[in-house]
């Protein structure tokens, strides 16, 4: 009789391990935050477009308060000649400031949206994901900028409607974008950094009325900086929205700017806004 077959040996598959088998066996490294980053920031955009896609009321308006200004504030004092804008009809020196305004009033009642998300719960769901808070803070920015970029096409065209001779130069059209995009990132970043210290809805809303308005008027939109007593020259030079409109000046009308100085001090000013509202997050999830 003869035996039976050895059974075969079981070879080990730890010495020599197929390639990728170690997926199987652990789980894969998390991605760092820089990696992060860029999605994230790319979701709260999309999740903006997918809001005013869904309800476009707020668009129209926004739209009104602009067009006010340049019908009534603009034609106006284009007939009574009052303030020196360099040659120019007053109604094209306003046309930027007023993009300038319309985005800083989108952004800078932003904080309210992360106080709901605060009380939706939606934001202690975020901050316990791997996510860095300074990703969601510069996505939440960046998506304050794509809605502000929305409304400044709407002023732009409002201009056009008017008479406004404005460029349309693409490569300088991109730069108003970039400059509308940093600016709307730094007061929305300002917006998220009250909300942080506020903690409440009703307060935010009271600081935001408080503060749109001195900025507003301390900066060039409306007049001149030569035009301005000392001590509000001074103001003008350091409040953001002073390059932000003197950028769109420049690149929508071609008047004498310093665009590059303007790019800087509105990067300088984002990053500081997004490093102030990432410190603050934490502050609202207690």
């Amino acid at each position: 009789m003869s035996e039976a077959p050895a059974a075969p040996r079981t070879a080990s598959a730890d010495p020599d391990r197929a390639p990728g088998i170690d997926l199987l066996l652990r789980p894969p490294r998390p991605r760092a935050g820089w990696r992060l980053l860029p999605a994230r920031v790319f979701a709260m955009c999309a999740v903006e477009l997918q809001k005013l896609r869904h309800d476009r009321t707020e668009l129209y308006t926004r739209a009104v308060q602009p067009a006010l200004w340049l019908l009534i504030f603009g034609q106006t004092f284009t007939r009574i000649k009052a303030i020196p804008t360099g040659g120019i009809p007053y109604v094209d020196y306003l046309a930027p400031g007023i993009i300038a305004q319309s985005a800083m009033f989108i952004a800078i009642f932003y904080g309210i949206q992360i106080i709901w998300e605060r009380d939706a719960g939606i934001l202690n769901k975020l901050l316990v994901t791997p996510t860095p808070r300074s990703a969601l803070i510069t996505g939440k920015a960046f998506a304050a900028g794509v809605k502000s970029l929305i409304q400044a096409v709407v002023v732009i065209l409002i201009a056009a409607v008017l008479g406004v001779a404005l460029t349309w130069n693409p490569l300088k059209l991109l730069g108003v974008a970039a400059i509308v995009v940093l600016g709307s990132a730094f007061f929305s970043c300002l917006s998220m950094s009250i909300a942080g210290i506020v903690l409440n809805r009703d307060r935010l809303m009271g600081f935001g009325q408080a503060i749109t308005m001195p900025l507003f008027f301390g900066s060039n939109a409306l007049y001149p900086v030569s035009v301005m007593p000392g001590w509000l020259q001074a103001v003008s030079k350091v409040n953001p929205l002073s390059y932000q409109v003197d950028a769109l000046r420049g690149l929508l009308l071609g008047t004498h700017a310093h665009v590059a100085l303007d790019f800087a001090v509105l990067l300088v000013a984002g990053a500081l806004g997004i490093t102030a509202a990432s410190s603050l997050l934490g502050r609202l999830a207690r």
